[in-house]
């Protein structure tokens, strides 16, 4: 193959790429016309790329950066890639440990941070952003092992947990959360029960998240959705610490675990506790001791022994008019359900005797004595942990409430759109492997996961076709 220059009639120059054959010349290709000799040599260029493409052929020699023969005319945008970001998050999940993990699991928790959607449509999203392609029949061939694979990656959470956090088992927040589905068919799984999304009527299952004081996911657990909240606690700690062989261990958790069962559990298996207290359920006995020790001044704390471990009251001025604002909206609200006698809606503040409804004075005058006030239950003393810092640590459970956000809301873990068990297992596993990576991500960088991919997405690659050589070419940024 020779590259050839002629003259053309309108007084241009052709560049050609030519070959002979029994004395006779072929012209192969026809790579352009140009007018001076700048043109000349980058057409000259384009014919050796083209003649390099035809024949396959590799150069003896090193070649310089194929970007420099890119000319816009001979060329087409195709899109863009999002390699930067790709290869930032594979680097975290080596880091991490899923590496050891089939590529299609951390490939699709990737596309899950990078841009939330169905399992369908994440497919479509690996290759159009990464050029990375799976086969989905694969997803489902692993759904069997989907046990296998969760306890793996447990494991390696809990080392890199160690590593990188300094988690000693020591302190771990609980909680749970409803997942909804797009469907109103139940099964053993999917059932209905108290939503915390607000979606009656629509089956669910229940999550329970277990995360360190920083935040930092380590375990979860799957549960069907009408399974009441206060059940999940124990089966999910005592197994967490038999499988780590956990020997001192304090768990952190709101006030719906909170029950007589719970605490006897806890305590039989010396789990320490540090949980929420709902103050509208105790005996006069136990509020009239409040009410007299309790001095109503900000930081103020008084802790009194009851059956259910060591009950620390709080008091707070701001806590105390914002109590008061509602409470005041509420009486105001049954008075007037009073006047007119509202029989069809509930209020709290109103009481039904002899089917006669009126303002129930007994409640507003508790209501009155615990405004401003917060409980918490602990089995920790005080000669070891204050009350100070029972609180502090109770305080720190919105950081498991930030991580179900980011499961719920950036990751978009819900709605589920799987209705057979393994692949719903598998895509909470994969939304678990996400949450961690953004965490991490949090952590480390001070800014919120949302805010870390608007900023990695500035960072792009071009890919262009070259339309000489019909070759797809990746352009760094």
């Amino acid at each position: 193959m020779k590259i050839r220059v002629v003259n053309t009639g309108s007084g241009a120059r052709a560049v050609q790429v030519i070959k002979y054959r029994n004395n006779k010349r072929f012209i192969l290709k026809h790579i352009g016309s140009a007018h001076t000799d700048k043109e000349v040599e980058e057409l000259k260029i384009l014919a050796n790329e083209w003649i390099k493409s035809y024949t396959g052929q590799l150069s003896l020699i090193e070649e310089e950066n194929l970007n420099q023969f890119l000319h816009l005319t001979h060329c087409s945008f195709l899109g863009v890639r999002y390699d930067f970001f790709y290869q930032t998050i594979n680097l975290l999940h080596q880091q991490v440990g899923f590496h050891d993990l089939p590529q299609i699991l951390h490939d699709l928790a990737t596309i899950r941070i990078f841009e939330p959607a169905s399992k369908v449509r994440s497919f479509e999203l690996l290759d159009l952003y990464f050029g990375v392609i799976h086969n989905r029949k694969n997803y489902y061939k692993i759904t069997p092992d989907t046990i296998l694979l969760k306890s793996l990656v447990e494991d390696k959470v809990i080392d890199f947990a160690r590593e990188h956090y300094s988690f000693n088992f020591d302190l771990l927040f609980y909680d749970v959360t409803t997942l909804y589905f797009e469907t109103f068919t139940e099964d053993e799984l999917r059932e209905n029960g108290f939503s915390k999304d607000n979606k009656l009527g629509q089956p669910q299952i229940l999550i329970a998240l277990m995360v360190s004081k920083e935040g930092f996911p380590l375990n979860y657990e799957i549960f069907s959705g009408s399974t009441f909240e206060g059940h999940t606690l124990i089966p999910v700690i005592t197994s967490f610490i038999k499988k780590h062989q956990v020997k001192e261990f304090t768990v952190v958790a709101d006030a719906a675990m909170i029950s007589d069962d719970n605490i006897k559990q806890l305590l039989n298996n010396k789990i320490n506790y540090i949980v929420g207290a709902r103050l509208g359920n105790i005996s006069n006995t136990l509020l009239d001791t409040i009410d007299k020790n309790l001095p109503r001044e900000d930081g103020k704390t008084h802790r009194i022994p009851t059956d259910k471990g060591y009950l620390i009251c709080s008091f707070s001025s701001t806590r105390y008019r914002k109590d008061k604002y509602e409470m005041e909206k509420q009486i105001e609200k049954a008075k007037h359900a009073v006047k007119y006698k509202f029989k069809n809606k509930r209020f709290k503040f109103i009481s039904t005797i002899d089917e006669k409804r009126e303002l129930n004075q007994k409640l507003i005058e508790k209501t009155i004595k615990l405004l401003g006030i917060k409980g918490y239950y602990t089995n920790l003393k005080e000669s070891t942990t204050s009350n100070q810092i029972i609180i502090d640590r109770y305080h720190e459970l919105y950081k498991i409430e930030q991580a179900f956000r980011i499961s719920k809301h950036d990751l978009q873990t819900r709605p589920i759109f799987h209705f057979k068990e393994e692949p719903i297992k598998l895509h909470i596993l994969i939304c678990f492997m996400a949450l961690v990576i953004s965490k991490h991500i949090e952590l480390q960088s001070g800014i919120s996961i949302r805010k870390f991919i608007n900023e990695a997405k500035k960072i792009t690659d071009g890919l262009i076709l070259n339309k000489i050589t019909n070759k797809i070419h990746l352009v760094k940024n």
